[in-house]
């Protein structure tokens, strides 16, 4: 019987009285609730990856400009610039989350991951960390599965959607799931990677959806850049040894009452935050009277 991630805690318990890793017993619940194939569920998670790595490629290659104009290839711009905040490798991480992301934001092909809206975190984050500490294909589609599991319990405690728990939800689980594949990647123990995910959270709780004039663009790409950024520093105090005090799944569980507790109009409403600014309405107004213009050529 396959482990139905519930929680954190039951999750390692499970792992060790089966004597089975964080990632096999992944593999074991796909196996167990789909009946496919080891070979087919690697497969389909290399696959996973190759659309990851070819939408932060598509974001530096093609125009990624929005039909709103709130899109206008900010990911070639970070990439580009020679001002580099801290180093080489955090303006690519910058960068490549923006790239994915505005392939979504742009109608292009992604992997939702947890979410569309959260789609430029992992790419941004996996695809710098194989480079810099070379890693093989194999520990990335491992680091996925793990990615995975976190998502399942997360899903489970709480929420995963921006309409039900805010942009936590959506970019704070990215970057918890982010930050735990991390942590697996570089050598860290359960304890340490369960770490790194209550960390993230922390830093991502409260978060509110306020999406200008309803659109996935403004602030959502923007803050996969950012919640990569906070992945990487999550994963980093964890891989120190550094306790999160509040345990993971206390975390999740105040993520879910946090976003029990939100205002309808900060869950993908747009009907607060940015979205209602005196730019963010203007802009609401423009692309919807644009909307409304095509409509009679679209009915004849």
């Amino acid at each position: 019987m396959a482990y139905l991630f519930e929680t954190f805690t039951g999750w390692q318990t499970y792992c060790k009285k089966h004597k089975v890793s964080l990632v096999q017993s992944v593999i074991d619940y796909e196996i167990s609730e789909k009946g496919a194939t080891r070979e087919a569920i690697m497969a389909g998670v290399a696959a996973n990856y190759q659309v990851m790595k070819e939408a932060v490629a598509t974001g530096f290659s093609e125009d990624m400009t929005s039909r709103s104009g709130m899109i206008n290839n900010s990911a070639k711009k970070v990439y580009h610039s020679k001002k580099t905040v801290l180093s080489p490798q955090f303006q690519q991480l910058v960068a490549r989350a923006l790239s994915a992301k505005e392939v979504n934001s742009c109608m292009g092909r992604v992997v939702a991951a947890p979410t569309a809206g959260a789609s430029g975190i992992m790419p941004g984050v996996l695809y710098t960390l194989q480079e810099l500490h070379n890693l093989p294909d194999e520990k990335m589609h491992e680091a996925l599965l793990l990615a995975a599991g976190i998502a399942l319990i997360i899903e489970h405690q709480s929420s995963l959607a921006g309409a039900v728990g805010g942009c936590q939800a959506e970019t704070g689980s990215a970057a918890a799931m982010a930050a735990g594949a991390i942590v697996y990647c570089l050598g860290g123990r359960t304890e340490e990677i369960f770490n790194a995910v209550a960390i993230t959270i922390q830093c991502m709780l409260g978060l509110v959806c306020d999406p200008v004039a309803g659109l996935v663009e403004v602030p959502c790409v923007v803050r996969n850049a950012s919640a990569a950024a906070i992945a990487n520093s999550a994963a980093q105090i964890a891989l120190a040894g550094v306790d999160s005090v509040i345990p993971v799944d206390e975390c999740v569980e105040a993520m879910g009452e946090v976003g029990e507790s939100m205002e309808n109009r900060y869950k993908e409403t747009a009907l607060g935050g940015l979205a209602t600014t005196k730019t963010g309405r203007q802009i609401a107004k423009r692309v919807l009277i644009r909307d409304i213009d095509i409509l009679p050529d679209q009915e004849s």
